[in-house]
């Protein structure tokens, strides 16, 4: 990938092209921020123009035999490392690496951690990295160099890793070997060890420009002027969001709208026993759509807030969502916004942490209800 097929970040692009140039390349090295606003894109560009032999005018050739393999990320050099699952009977990510290159030739380097369990049939799965992968990282960066003199390692959501393996990673970074370059890609750097985020050089990725989003969208994805703008409108940087919404598979139309709404009207109607239906059918779904969803509920209560507040002006809200929250919004306001959110958070560690659904969701249910019903 060239830097010129990123998504916006002109000014982060120029900043990271210049310190290539200049032999500033750190280490180790965290890019921080959503999948969506194209953390993997500027990954795979850094790593191809830094391995390139003969680059041209700011970007990668794209012809030499370092630009070939990156493209084909076939690279002997460059190595990758991300989420995996059933890691007793496929213990690295050398396993699912077919599936990688698919998935990221397919989709532009733009996706997220549910879109990667869904092309490895492993939807209802939390992925990790496990310490097998730190050993295999170990094993390859002890090699010289295939082609050239540098080594790169992208390790996609670190914050997946196992202690065992982020210990045994951050004794690389200690001591790293000559010419060798870790690019760690992570949504949530808080969950690292702060030993590790603390040995690497932040790189921050921010919200994606709407007029970028929607040329995308345009020139990519074939979508009219008039609907590249309302998407780009309600996607809040997100490239994925913006492919979602064009495809009719945004939140109007999906699961979690269905369930947020359901579970606030049985919340300000007090129908309790019902409740509880709510909470066994979320329960029964995958990790990951269960954390999905209550990403979208705290996206939602933040929305419905801000049409309390009375600025409407820059709400991200449209369709069937926006119609739902001009009413809901009223039970959403300085008495409970910060008690409603505390509750999502939480079912979202508890989630994360691999809590019993049936006991997260109910105690959640239970608790959003009492506060909808608490009004101000």
């Amino acid at each position: 990938m060239k830097f010129g097929e990123i998504v916006g970040h002109r000014d982060l692009v120029e900043r990271l092209r210049q310190n290539i140039d200049a032999g500033r390349v750190s280490h180790a090295q965290l890019i921080e921020g959503e999948c969506g606003w194209g953390t993997l894109q500027v990954a795979l560009a850094y790593v191809q123009y830094l391995h390139c032999s003969h680059r041209e005018g700011g970007e990668p050739c794209g012809k030499c035999p370092s630009c070939v393999q990156i493209e084909a990320l076939a690279h002997p050099d460059v190595h990758f490392v991300f989420p995996i699952v059933n890691p007793s009977k496929t213990p690295t990510s050398d396993s699912f690496i077919a599936e990688w290159r698919e998935i990221v030739a397919e989709n532009d380097a733009i996706f997220d951690e549910y879109d990667w369990y869904d092309a490895i049939n492993a939807q209802n799965a939390q992925g990790i990295i496990p310490q097998k992968e730190a050993d295999e990282i170990i094993r390859k960066l002890s090699f010289k160099a295939f082609e050239g003199e540098r080594k790169s390692v992208i390790i996609w959501l670190p914050e997946r890793m196992k202690r065992e393996a982020a210990n045994s990673l951050l004794k690389i970074l200690e001591e790293p070997w000559d010419g060798t370059l870790f690019l760690l890609v992570s949504e949530h750097p808080e969950s690292l060890l702060t030993t590790i985020t603390s040995r690497t050089q932040s790189i921050s990725v921010g919200r994606i420009e709407p007029e970028e989003l929607a040329e995308y969208a345009v020139r990519k994805l074939g979508a009219s002027p008039e609907a590249a703008a309302a998407a780009a409108r309600v996607a809040d940087g997100s490239l994925i969001t913006l492919k979602r919404a064009l495809q009719g598979e945004g939140v109007t139309a999906s699961d979690n709208f269905e369930l947020f709404t359901r579970l606030m009207r049985l919340s300000y109607s007090n129908r309790h026993l019902e409740l509880f239906e709510w909470a066994e059918q979320l329960a029964t779904a995958g990790r990951e759509s269960q954390k999905h969803f209550l990403e979208y509920a705290l996206g939602m209560i933040r929305e419905s807030y801000m049409l309390t507040a009375g600025v409407e002006s820059v709400s991200h809200l449209w369709g069937a969502e926006r119609d739902f929250c001009l009413k809901f919004a009223p039970y959403v306001a300085n008495h409970n916004v910060e008690q409603l959110v505390a509750e999502m958070e939480r079912a979202l560690r508890d989630i994360g942490q691999n809590g019993n659904p049936r006991m997260v969701f109910t105690h959640f249910a239970l608790a959003v209800s009492k506060l909808i019903a608490l009004r101000g």
